[in-house]
């Protein structure tokens, strides 16, 4: 699958996309799907090459997608999906109109079989390895937000919203 933003209401996982978008046609005709999704927490990096790994928290959810046709279900969904872009943002911006939920495709797929992996620690070296006088460790990696940029179409005196400014991993759900 390829990326997108995803949204978890209860135990539904909601895609979204342009109706064009040739991988929601392809899951709405019923095939299966896997949806992944992967934080990636630090580099691990060992005394051989081949000892090299991540540091991540994955999840794999498996099933069978359907299309959401019922309007306040799909906008529900489109709501969760803003929201998960930035928490409450769905409350301060423009609901999307009817041409925007006929241009929508989404998808459900219930949390029915999900299979979640994660790596975390130092690297696991070969015995013989440990005493190289190569560096090893973990180098660990973090989202950080910088400083918003206003769209440049952006009308002069519109402040950047606190939950822009103080975005944070920990703000997200």
């Amino acid at each position: 699958m390829q990326p997108t933003v995803h949204a978890r209401i209860e135990e539904l996982l909601y895609i979204h996309g342009s109706v064009a978008n040739r991988m929601l046609r392809t899951l709405r005709s019923g095939v299966s799907v896997c949806v992944t999704v992967t934080l990636l927490d630090g580099l691990v990096l060992a005394r051989s090459a081949f000892h090299h790994s991540m540091n991540y928290r994955s999840v794999m959810i498996l099933g069978t997608a359907t299309e959401v046709i019922a309007e306040d279900e799909k906008r529900r969904a489109l709501t969760a999906v803003v929201n998960r872009v930035l928490p409450g943002r769905a409350a301060s911006v423009r609901a999307p109109d009817a041409s925007e939920l006929a241009a929508t495709t989404v998808l459900r797929l219930p949390i029915t079989e999900a299979s979640a992996k994660i790596r975390t620690g130092p690297p696991l070296d070969a015995e013989p390895d440990y005493v190289l006088s190569c560096w090893a460790g973990v180098l660990p990696l973090e989202l950080t937000a910088r400083p918003a940029i206003p769209d440049p179409r952006l009308p002069s005196g519109v402040p950047v919203p606190d939950a822009v400014a103080n975005w944070s991993v920990g703000t997200r759900r």
